[in-house]
């Protein structure tokens, strides 16, 4: 059967905080030039978040001011609350220094991808171009530059190498500078641990579970399973356990596609070093056939079916308050359900902890006729605490954590470990599970279409499945 499958753009919609990542409707603007007397009587150092009592007149460039363009439509920074702020950023930073004019343009979503195209095969690309997410900047493989020579000069300290690192992409280099990191890790649901009289999970890598075993992946599934209940109250380790009416799950894999199934076992791709050949690494066929015997066999992950029930809040197993773990990253705030839940860590999979990453950059094109001067202004903007803030990231930038963490706290006051997430960052996917395929829209098309099989499909033979989709995916491949 084909399951419905709901992106996180889709839910991000319902963030209460703001839409980290969110769906991107909005309007469509003409690019910001000042041209006349603009005074500014705030301007706030980022970091420090302290205002500046002196007032700051913006007039015209000055002349021999260096123009550099910031195309933002292909992610967040659409939306009409966001937009205010993105111009008031761009004056403030044109008043604090005259070497360089910013000048933004701002483009709907749904006409932002095909407008970027046009302008650079009109020879006119900008210069800076995001907020973009992974699947976003694979759109345009192979003309975004490579940051790392450029970098040397700032001082990158306050940022995760794990949030450098997501941004490396083979053959590519460093595409872009990360502004927003979204990891990973389990959000657990403590009442129906309480209520099966089971530990938490750990909450520091390297910790052993209560028991004193090793946080596995099979030690994982063992609490799965008692976590799994059917409607007479038996769990899936029971003799009596009736699979055709289960009340309550204990594993999902939450919003994720196959390839977020596979870094569960450990990072990889469905492309070989040579950027041409289809393949499955082994540990991500192992995990497709977990998964899949956790779903149609052991029962204690919901299928396609269980999914997408009004039981499991149709669509949203974790956030119906059923599942008792899930993994998923930490947009997935907006979606939990009202439960004392908490942050659990990762499993490990052969001594191996990967927690993939969701994370957005800001990068420069490789046509930028002044990389110098991009570069300057994508510093600045990962260093924007009041950019971060209207986009609902959390920063790449470890100084400007505490007050988005403190913002999380005062929506879910049973009290987080948001360093459980944080520490996710030290284990990030290379290469991360949204990296580029040839012919990416229809590889994506096809690999979603296993993903249908998997989750719809009793007594499906996983391993030919497998070897269908690397076929399917060599061709679509050649065809590039």
């Amino acid at each position: 059967m084909q399951t419905k499958k709901l992106s996180r753009r889709d839910f991000l919609r319902l963030s209460a905080l703001t839409a980290a990542g969110a769906a991107l409707a909005g309007c469509a603007c003409e690019p910001q030039v000042i041209e006349k007397e603009v005074k500014v009587t705030e301007l706030v150092t980022e970091k420090e978040e302290v205002e500046v009592e002196k007032e700051v007149v913006v007039t015209v460039p000055p002349e021999g001011a260096t123009e550099v363009r910031w195309f933002i439509g292909l992610g967040t920074g659409t939306q009409p609350e966001q937009v205010p702020a993105e111009d008031e950023w761009v004056d403030f930073f044109n008043a604090g220094q005259g070497e360089i004019n910013l000048v933004h343009e701002i483009v709907a979503n749904d006409v932002a991808f095909d407008t970027l195209k046009t302008q650079i095969a009109a020879g006119n690309p900008p210069d800076i171009v995001g907020p973009v997410g992974v699947r976003g900047s694979n759109e345009f493989v192979g003309i975004w530059l490579d940051l790392e020579d450029y970098l040397d000069i700032y001082d990158m300290s306050d940022f995760s190498q794990g949030a450098i690192d997501g941004w490396m992409m083979p053959g590519q280099g460093l595409i872009g500078l990360a502004i927003g990191v979204y990891p990973s890790a389990l959000f657990v649901n403590y009442d129906l641990f309480d209520e099966a009289g089971l530990d938490y999970p750990p909450q520091v890598y390297g910790e052993t579970y209560a028991d004193g075993d090793e946080w596995t992946v099979a030690k994982m599934e063992e609490l799965a399973m008692k976590l799994t209940v059917d409607a007479n109250g038996n769990d899936a380790t029971s003799a009596g356990f009736d699979p055709e009416n289960v009340v309550q799950f204990g594993y999902h894999h939450q919003w994720t596609d196959p390839r977020g199934w596979g870094t569960f076992f450990g990072a990889g791709s469905f492309v070989a070093d040579d950027g041409e050949t289809a393949v499955c690494p082994d540990h991500w066929r192992e995990a497709f056939k977990w998964y899949y015997r956790g779903m149609w066999e052991d029962y204690f992950a919901p299928n396609g079916p269980y999914q997408n029930s009004d039981l499991l809040a149709a669509g949203n197993p974790f956030g119906s308050g059923l599942t008792a773990m899930a993994h998923c990253h930490t947009w997935f705030t907006c979606c939990v359900p009202e439960a004392n839940w908490n942050a659990g860590c990762t499993p490990s999979y052969e001594g191996n902890i990967t927690c993939k990453l969701h994370t957005d950059m800001v990068g420069v094109m490789s046509g930028s006729e002044h990389p110098e001067a991009a570069v300057r202004v994508v510093y600045e903007i990962a260093n924007s605490a009041k950019l971060t803030n209207v986009w609902g990231a959390l920063p790449a930038v470890q100084s400007l954590q505490p007050a988005f963490f403190a913002t999380l706290d005062e929506q879910f006051p049973q009290g987080v470990n948001w360093d459980t997430f944080l520490a996710g960052l030290d284990y990030v996917d290379v290469p991360n599970h949204e990296s580029n395929m040839p012919n990416f829209a229809q590889a994506d098309d096809r690999v979603k279409a296993f993903q249908s099989a998997i989750d719809g499909t009793a007594d499906l033979d996983v391993d030919a499945a497998v070897d269908e989709l690397v076929a399917d995916l060599q061709a679509i491949f050649d065809a590039a």
